[in-house]
């Protein structure tokens, strides 16, 4: 039996978050596992706060509450610090460094914090934290939008999934445009192969 595993995503609206977090909730599925998802939309129209939760193994709640998240997948460096909250210090977290500025910030609102620095205490906090270019592989794979399937692949390449590659590949071809899948499965090659 697997272990269960709390997994949070965590990004801006309109960066796939919930696309990512389904196809990984598939992916579970196909291979017979229980998984429950979750998500919060906030103000996600607007360029708010998305947030949701695959759990995977048994575990009968959608809800991941202080202190529980086993892996934290980050679409955005600054939404990977509000949910640092949920997470234990054994936590997996995976995170764009790739910031997408608020308008609050743009309007002079308060700076929007240095990014290397929460890097650096998040290292010195959990026990492993993978920062990368999403945006970079993306477009390199063939299309922008792909950031969501970089941060999985990322996710897959870590190896503390109960779920083969394979069955994320066959979730992403049967649940992805049919002209989008191509680059999306070599974004999902690249982020696996960035571990």
């Amino acid at each position: 039996m697997d272990k269960p595993m709390r997994i949070l995503f965590s990004g801006v609206g309109g960066q796939g978050t919930l696309t990512a977090s389904s196809l990984l909730a598939q992916a579970a599925i196909r291979e017979g596992k229980e998984a429950i998802l979750s998500e919060v939309h906030g103000m996600a129209q607007r360029g708010g706060v998305v947030e949701s939760t695959v759990m995977i193994g048994g575990i009968k709640s959608a809800i991941i509450s202080d202190g529980e998240a086993d892996v934290l997948v980050s679409f955005e460096p600054l939404e990977a610090i509000r949910a640092l909250i949920k997470c234990h210090k054994n936590c997996c977290i995976i995170t764009n460094i790739n910031p997408i500025i608020p308008f609050t910030v743009d309007i002079g609102g308060p700076q929007y914090p240095d990014v290397n620095y929460c890097l650096s205490k998040m290292k010195e906090t959990f026990r492993k934290v993978i920062a990368i270019d999403a945006d970079s592989i993306a477009d390199k794979s063939g299309t922008k939008k792909a950031v969501n399937v970089v941060l999985l692949g990322v996710l897959f390449g870590t190896n503390i999934l109960p779920i083969s590659r394979n069955s994320m590949i066959e979730t992403i071809k049967e649940r992805v445009k049919p002209k989008f899948i191509d680059a999306n499965i070599k974004a999902f090659e690249m982020g696996l192969e960035m571990v």
